[in-house]
């Protein structure tokens, strides 16, 4: 069985801005091994979160092939792509996008009850052992209102770990808290990928996040470098 789980192969992405074309990717290649954390930095305009997107199959590239465990995304269609997505991958954001009128568990339950085979009792059961991991076992039945920012960002963490995906994609997930609440963030994402063994990818401007990686690449102008 292959190691890499997720590939890509000279990803170009290019917007029209009125008459003129801005080459936002420019031949972006990059392997992704089965429990490796990489992170990507760069300055604002960069092209990461653009990367981050078209590796998860959120946007297209203009150019090139993202690959996820050996399935090319090219291939398949807007379903088989939102499939791919619920099934394999997990995605953490800056804002983390938790419907309000929902409870943290209702939350978690979410992508779990998007899958026909997965019964409700089975969700629940899932989100509370992950919500519990988190430090939120007293917390399952508050609305994100009731949240603090640290406690909101741990439950979009659980909604993202729940389907046990292959690879995590986060951006900035600590770039809306303050210094301590993301340290703890940061220690929970180590923590939980060696549990779990995830892979996973973070655009990220906090540099105590990005040192904790395995890798750190980054982008310029488009292009990556490695860091």
């Amino acid at each position: 069985m292959s190691n890499v789980v997720l590939e890509a192969q000279a990803l170009s992405k290019t917007f029209n801005e009125g008459l003129q074309a801005v080459d936002v990717l420019k031949k972006v290649s990059l392997t992704i091994n089965r429990g490796e954390f990489v992170a990507i930095v760069g300055s604002s305009g960069s092209g990461k979160s653009t990367l981050l997107h078209i590796l998860g199959g959120l946007d297209v590239p203009s150019s090139g092939t993202v690959t996820i465990l050996g399935q090319p995304l090219s291939a398949l269609n807007e379903t088989k792509r939102g499939e791919l997505r619920n099934k394999h991958l997990g995605f953490v954001y800056q804002f983390h996008h938790l419907l309000a009128e929902f409870t943290a568990l209702e939350n978690v339950c979410m992508p779990l009850l998007l899958r026909q085979s997965c019964s409700v009792k089975e969700a629940e059961t899932a989100a509370t052992d992950l919500l519990t991991k988190v430090g939120l076992a007293h917390r399952l039945q508050h609305k994100p209102a009731e949240l603090s920012g640290g406690e909101r960002q741990r439950v979009a963490l659980a909604r993202a770990l729940v389907t046990k995906p292959d690879v995590v994609l986060a951006d900035e997930p600590t770039g809306n808290l303050d210094h301590e609440t993301a340290t703890e963030i940061q220690q929970l994402l180590q923590t939980l990928k060696q549990e779990l063994g995830m892979s996973l990818i973070i655009v990220t401007h906090d540099r105590d996040l990005a040192q904790s990686a395995d890798r750190i690449l980054t982008m310029q102008s488009g292009e990556l470098m490695i860091g």
